[in-house]
């Protein structure tokens, strides 16, 4: 299993892990959400990824557990203010994902979506290149639903409302497409070391 140190960024006089803005939560993980959490068991959940690829694939849960398994540990922001050091996710790569379904040289953006219809949009670049996962569990223990389980989309150099919960699958564009919170305000990339909280920061 491959285990990725988490992402730094410019440092800081106080706390060089900490992002301008936010604060140390501690053993705190607060449960923030738009949704409420599904009942959504393991052997229901699937991921599909399709768009501009060139090979459109659902995976049941069995056959995502039956790839190559890759860990996360470091750091997590949420653009409410609050940061957690230390986590440890694991699960799947998304590159072992996107690998399989080849996207076509024009697709430049994807838009994640939820078993709950939540949509949330990044630029491919942020999800290739060991930057993103499909976790499955935390700390060694199941994902609680109230934190995406059974899978979340996991992103942790962005702001934690792009980490998608209860993950569904990505559509691959070739433009951005604002999901829930960017058009509700939210900037469209939501980098914590330049505190792209809102649209126009």
């Amino acid at each position: 299993m491959n285990v990725t140190r988490g992402f730094t960024g410019r440092p800081r006089v106080d706390n060089p892990g900490l992002p301008p803005g936010q604060y140390d939560a501690g053993d705190d993980w607060p449960v923030l959400s738009a949704e409420v959490p599904p009942d959504l068991a393991p052997a229901e959940w699937t991921l599909r990824i399709d768009g501009l690829v060139d090979a459109p694939q659902t995976w049941t849960w069995e056959q995502a557990h039956r790839l190559p398994g890759s860990a996360y540990e470091g750091d997590i922001h949420c653009v409410t203010g609050w940061s957690k050091f230390g986590v440890r996710f694991a699960g799947v790569s998304l590159d072992v994902f996107l690998e399989a379904v080849r996207p076509q040289g024009r697709a430049t953006h994807a838009v994640a979506y939820s078993h709950t219809g939540y949509t949330t949009s990044l630029p491919l670049a942020d999800l290739t290149g060991g930057r993103a996962w499909i976790a499955f569990t935390h700390a060694g223990r199941p994902l609680d639903p109230e934190h995406g389980g059974p899978a979340r989309l996991l992103v942790p150099h962005l702001y934690f409302w792009k980490s998608a919960k209860w993950i569904a699958g990505l559509r691959l564009l070739d433009h951005d497409e604002p999901g829930f919170w960017e058009q509700n305000g939210y900037h469209t990339r939501g980098n914590p070391w330049q505190e792209q909280r809102y649209a126009g920061d």
